[in-house]
């Protein structure tokens, strides 16, 4: 009998790593802050005490070229995994990621390979604006040869992880800020599914909702609400970005009657839910009996001020509208958007997340 273990998604990535570095002598761990007090919302805690700090480092202010060195390292039979602790610091590093890490394999006929796990991670919270809050899934996921993830749950955190450190091709681990704290069940023993398919995190009858790393969460608040008023909301998390499940929403759509809403972390004009839907569209076209609804951020930069940002941030109460107008049910808009608001600023997810990371 497998045993199931409670732990936060945090942690479900440091048990990855952990698990990993005993595994591959030849991995590494390398990033801003890997080393630092915090150990990014503890997701490297006490690796460098017991691995050695020859294993498990800290890096300079040089994204670009320290990506670089990781490449070649992986190039010479290492598995660096590399962390940048913003999304937007990968920005500086798109050259070696695009042009080298993606382009290697195919370049030299299959006979080298890039086993690199680049850790970036997203998401909002207390003021970081513009330059620290960007969401920029959709831009990687374009880049052939780059594999991109993003798990939402601890489970899919810890499998995620390995199958990315154990694969031989380069891989965007993406993690949502929001979701460190979050608790759920990691067996280990569960065989992997890999790094495709989306999960469904909760069956339904009336309405697919499709939603992508966070947003899956609101997906469940809107979801378990709207239950109590007899709608059945079904959730798939589309955990893999690069390779969207589209077989897996359209195997849905069929139950649901056709209805659609994608509800994503990103703005609109980024976002990967205008692919979901073009691929949907193209191949199961006739299982939309109505247009999709698509939740995403608005087409403008992240906004430091919180007061603005309460303003800027989709969630559960724009689900719940687009489900219901879709339902043609908006006379209970305001009932169960009243349910699901909180006194909370939209920076915050809950009382204990307090940065500053």
């Amino acid at each position: 009998m497998h045993e199931v273990e409670m732990m936060t998604y945090g942690e479900a990535i440091r048990e990855a790593l952990d698990d990993a570095l005993a595994k591959y002598p030849e991995m590494l761990l390398i990033g801003e802050g890997v080393p630092d007090p915090k150990t990014i919302f503890a997701t490297t805690q006490g690796l460098r005490e017991k691995y050695g700090a020859e294993r498990v480092l800290d890096m300079p202010l040089a994204e670009n070229g320290m990506t670089g060195i990781c490449i070649g390292a992986a190039l010479a039979g290492m598995r660096p995994v590399l962390v940048h602790q913003r999304i937007d610091f990968a920005l500086l590093s798109v050259d070696q990621l695009v042009n080298n890490a993606a382009k290697w394999h195919y370049m030299f006929d299959g006979q080298q390979k890039v086993p690199l796990v680049i850790r970036v991670i997203i998401g909002r919270g207390w003021g970081q604006g513009p330059q620290h809050s960007q969401s920029l899934q959709g831009m990687f996921a374009q880049v052939p040869g780059l594999k991109v993830v993003m798990p939402t749950t601890a489970g899919d955190a810890y499998h995620f992880m390995s199958a990315a450190i154990a694969d031989n091709n380069p891989v965007l681990f993406i993690e949502h800020r929001w979701l460190h704290h979050i608790m759920g069940e990691v067996d280990k023993q569960t065989p992997s599914a890999g790094l495709d398919g989306a999960a469904l995190l909760r069956e339904g009858r009336d309405v697919t909702l499709a939603a992508f790393s966070h947003m899956s969460i609101e997906a469940l608040k809107t979801a378990t609400t709207l239950a109590e008023h007899g709608i059945d909301v079904e959730v798939l998390d589309m955990r893999c970005v690069s390779s969207l499940d589209v077989q897996r929403v359209a195997a849905s759509l069929a139950k649901t009657g056709g209805n659609l809403v994608i509800a994503d972390c990103a703005p609109e004009m980024a976002s990967i839910g205008h692919q979901l839907l073009s691929k949907l569209v193209l191949a199961h076209g006739h299982c939309l009996q109505q247009a999709p609804r698509l939740i995403a951020y608005p087409n403008h930069p992240v906004p430091t001020s919180h007061f603005v940002a309460n303003h800027y941030y989709p969630g559960a109460e724009q689900i719940v509208s687009a489900v219901l107008d879709m339902l043609d049910r908006s006379e209970l808009t305001e009932a169960v958007i009243g349910a699901l608001q909180s006194d909370l600023p939209k920076d915050q997810p809950d009382r204990s997340f307090v940065g500053p990371f």
